[in-house]
């Protein structure tokens, strides 16, 4: 089974490598989730297209400091392959930045939040049926994003969201498509060490409830856990 990432963003180059690369990062979550996709990453920021879906291919859309409203030329040609691939009815996830792009790809509007920065481990509420079966009426995960999803797109519906994220996670009615706001492949020591780097453009009482809630557990295996289970299921 092969997963191409669509690689949309590259963290800071103050961090260092020591987190790896988004899609290094998608990866390694995979395999502890007990998954062993053959994963194929293309830079679309650079110019590299997406293949034609395969019969056993899958598609995730990953994070970027990017806006999606921005004026990058790449934008367009991903938001047309995210409908290709989806019409084609192979499995399509983005997350956070993946998350906004495909909603915009449906028609939903995505602005900055006038709610400002949302970071450290935030708690969503269960509001749907999941694609991905049982599960806890909660979950909880490390954010990152000050633009936000602000309507379900049509034929989409809204799965997880809470006060301050509404829409929070997305699945699309009858297509293989499942995007989350939040970041189940980031490391907590790289959700901590990304808030400092921002520490200028977030607020002091913003980031120290932030960095507490960052010392505690969150779902994300069993995220990473649900989006295995969602694209085997549908491959």
């Amino acid at each position: 089974m092969k997963l191409i990432i669509a690689e949309t963003g590259v963290p800071p180059e103050a961090l260092g490598t020591d987190w790896g690369t988004y899609p290094q990062m998608f990866e390694a979550m995979f395999t502890r989730a007990g998954a062993t996709f053959d994963v194929d990453t293309r830079n679309v920021m650079a110019g590299d297209v997406l293949p034609e879906p395969g019969s056993d291919h899958a598609l995730l859309v990953t994070g970027s400091p990017m806006g999606v409203y921005e004026d990058h030329d790449w934008i367009p040609g991903l938001e047309s392959a995210v409908r290709s691939w989806a019409e084609a009815e192979r499995p399509v996830l983005g997350i956070c930045f993946g998350h906004q792009l495909i909603a915009k790809a449906f028609g939903a509007r995505v602005e900055k939040s006038d709610k400002g920065w949302g970071v450290g481990v935030h708690t969503y509420e269960v509001v749907d049926d999941t694609p991905w079966g049982e599960g806890p009426s909660r979950f909880s995960c490390a954010v990152s994003h000050q633009d936000q999803v602000l309507e379900a797109p049509q034929g989409f519906s809204r799965i997880a969201g809470s006060a301050f994220c509404p829409f929070g996670a997305l699945a699309h009615d009858t297509l293989p498509v499942l995007t989350f706001q939040m970041h189940p492949e980031f490391d907590h020591s790289f959700a901590a060490a990304l808030m400092d780097l921002r520490s200028d453009r977030i607020s002091a009482e913003r980031s120290d409830l932030g960095q507490a809630s960052l010392r505690n557990e969150s779902n994300r295996a069993d995220i990473a856990r649900w989006m295995r289970g969602f694209i085997e299921s549908r491959v």
